[in-house]
């Protein structure tokens, strides 16, 4: 593209013997950034660094150069920093022990505990990216992780993006044509149309249709809408029933109810609980807060999104949050231009 670029802007150097006009240009910016990340990697840069030592003609013992290769999330400005000057992971490791003495306490010093997240970053990127250790490990690690605020602070460390406040204005900006587009759905026939219309119906007998059930309603539509099992994702329980069991739950939103859990779409829940590799994370309020701290999470600890719903989770990062949004599936490409028409 690059190179494509360059023979578009100046005409003059476009190659009379290429069949584009461009092929020796990318050939040469390729050498050029070949260049470039030996000289990164030598000086230590660890995003470089972590793919070297491969095998070679000279280390012909080395794992193959195209194996465990670590890549970054989509949008991913800060994939895995150095340490700051004068730190090294002992003393890193020093402060990141002070946050899990600070989590314990009841009255918690949370500038304290966010000045201490940030310096640590660079730890706590290369343990994940690194190790790549199970959730319910990387969360005794690092307790702070638990608590939303948190969170949000880590997605913009990682993406330089107010993980909440893009998330919401989008969605509520959408949210009318959604609807629109959902009942359009819910009117014809077939087992999405049904099952649109049973989510609909229950959201039709709410007394009050403030933002908030607005945004639970596109939520569980969304997925449907885009053809995506959800059974597994969406689970609910009452929460009087003994603990429900999520060995089988890599990534869940467990909704508590009082009663009636058989409804579809719960919009006064006790509780909605973010379950990562079968155990409890975080638990908020309501969904469409636990749904981006889920978000914010996967991130965080660098997971994979869910299997079945990988449209609904690239709606959220590359339409809503505009994160590497420059390739669709043709799915959310239609999506995106039903969306675009009336905004």
């Amino acid at each position: 593209m690059v190179a494509q670029a360059l023979v578009r802007k100046h005409p003059c150097l476009k190659e009379a013997g290429s069949d584009n006009g461009w092929n020796g240009w990318k050939n040469t910016i390729k050498f050029k950034m070949g260049n470039y990340r030996t000289k990164m990697r030598r000086a230590g840069c660890q995003e470089v660094a972590v793919n070297a030592g491969k095998r070679s003609r000279k280390k012909p013992e080395n794992e193959p150069s195209h194996s465990n290769i670590k890549r970054p999330k989509p949008a991913e400005v800060n994939f895995l920093p150095n340490f700051p000057q004068g730190e090294d992971p002992s003393s890193l490791d020093l402060l990141r022990q002070a946050i899990v003495e600070e989590v314990k306490k009841t009255e918690r010093n949370l500038p304290l505990i966010s000045k201490i997240m940030q310096n640590t970053f660079a730890l706590r990127r290369q343990t994940i990216g690194m190790s790549c250790p199970p959730v319910k490990e990387l969360m005794d690690l690092w307790p702070a992780l638990h608590m939303q605020s948190e969170v949000y602070a880590e997605f913009q460390r990682i993406t330089n993006q107010n993980l909440p406040n893009t998330y919401y204005t989008e969605l509520d900006r959408h949210t009318p044509r959604l609807m629109t587009l959902f009942r359009q759905k819910a009117s014809k026939t077939g087992k999405t149309a049904d099952a649109l219309a049973d989510i609909f119906k229950v959201y039709d007998t709410q007394e009050l249709h403030d933002v908030h059930t607005r945004r639970t309603i596109v939520l569980h539509a969304l997925p449907v809408y885009l053809r995506e099992e959800v059974s597994g994702f969406f689970r609910t329980c009452v929460d009087d029933m003994d603990e429900p069991d999520l060995g089988d739950a890599s990534v869940v939103l467990l909704t508590t109810v009082s009663d009636d859990a058989t409804s579809p779409v719960h919009y006064h829940p006790a509780r909605v609980f973010v379950v990562l590799e079968g155990d409890v994370v975080v638990n908020l309020p309501r969904l469409a807060d636990a749904f981006v701290v889920m978000f914010g999470l996967i991130y965080a600890l660098h997971l994979s999104y869910p299997k079945g719903l990988t449209n609904t989770f690239e709606f959220t990062q590359k339409i809503l949050l505009g994160l590497d949004d420059s390739k669709l599936s043709p799915k959310l490409q239609t999506l995106k231009n039903d969306l675009m028409l009336y905004v």
